[in-house]
């Protein structure tokens, strides 16, 4: 018999105890392993917190996703030497004082402002009104900030994180003389047009903090998003449309005839994006609706 085939000895008995085998790492310990934990762009009160509101408010379908992409080294100068002095956090924890902020103006609140050369422009061409800007673009908050100290504009505000948390805990009522919302995110998909801004709620949310006659301005290229707009504000009793109706007829994506859609003010400027998507042939609907007075009572 080969000695390959031949039967072996047990293994001689030891005292030694077994190696116990070795825990899996729980998950979390293996994600936070594999990410480095991600560094802060900017110390505390050096410019715009990551997540202002924390988990203090509720947990909602939103109608942005914040995007802190790299800053350019003007836009990062700007936001540390001039964040604590124009800049807001929207962290939902205090009601803001625009009498102060603003020195007297009347305010204009403006969501969603890209880059900020329209937002400068409009601020630049009337000294006598407030803007308070929101976005989550850290790049935009940064150019808009240069931008203001450029010019030399002391009624501009910017600030960062969720605007619902702004119109619902941080604004007085009937503290603004004006909203603007140009070129919101359309949102195309159809399973996903619950996240635009523009609707019933986000309407009714922001009429309290309307004064009385307060303009609401709408734009955007996305067709159906426009329609969409003109449906709800349309049907909500705190609006009026300041077209004189029934206005020019305009058939939508959808076959419906509607009126009322306003021509480009004056006063919006015509912006780069705005400029890129007539140039793809896209129709630009501008929404102007006032602020209804309250019924007495």
């Amino acid at each position: 018999m080969s000695s390959q085939n031949a039967p072996q000895p047990p293994a001689p008995a030891t005292d030694a105890p077994a190696t116990p085998p070795v825990a899996a790492a729980p998950r979390s310990a293996r994600t936070s392993a594999a990410k480095p934990e991600r560094t802060r762009m900017f110390a505390d009160g050096a410019g715009p917190a990551a997540d202002p509101a924390g988990s203090h408010f509720e947990r909602r379908i939103r109608s942005f996703q914040p995007r802190r992409s790299r800053v350019t080294t003007g836009q990062g100068e700007a936001l540390r030497r001039l964040w604590q002095v124009w800049g807001i956090d929207v962290d939902g924890q205090r009601v803001l004082d625009l009498d102060e902020m603003f020195g007297g103006r009347p305010v204009v609140l403006e969501i969603g402002f890209g880059m900020g050369e329209a937002t400068a422009r409009m601020a630049a061409d009337d000294p006598d009104t407030g803007i308070l800007a929101v976005d989550v673009h850290t790049p935009g908050q940064g150019n808009l900030l240069n931008l203001a100290d450029q010019l030399g504009l002391d009624n501009v505000r910017v600030a960062n994180g969720d605007a619902v948390i702004l119109l619902r805990e941080m604004l007085a009522r009937e503290a603004l003389a004006g909203l603007r919302v140009y070129f919101p995110d359309p949102w195309p998909k159809t399973r996903h047009h619950k996240r635009r801004l523009v609707q019933p709620e986000f309407l009714s949310l922001a009429a309290p903090r309307l004064a009385p006659g307060a303009l609401l301005h709408c734009a955007t290229d996305w067709e159906p998003y426009a329609e969409q707009m003109h449906d709800v504000l349309s049907a909500h009793p705190a609006y009026e449309n300041t077209v004189t109706l029934p206005g020019p007829a305009v058939e939508g994506t959808d076959g419906v005839v509607r009126h009322g859609y306003a021509p480009r003010p004056a006063f919006r400027p015509r912006t780069r994006f705005e400029g890129q998507g007539l140039d793809k042939g896209h129709v630009v609907h501008d929404l102007l609706f006032r602020r209804a007075a309250p019924a007495a009572g």
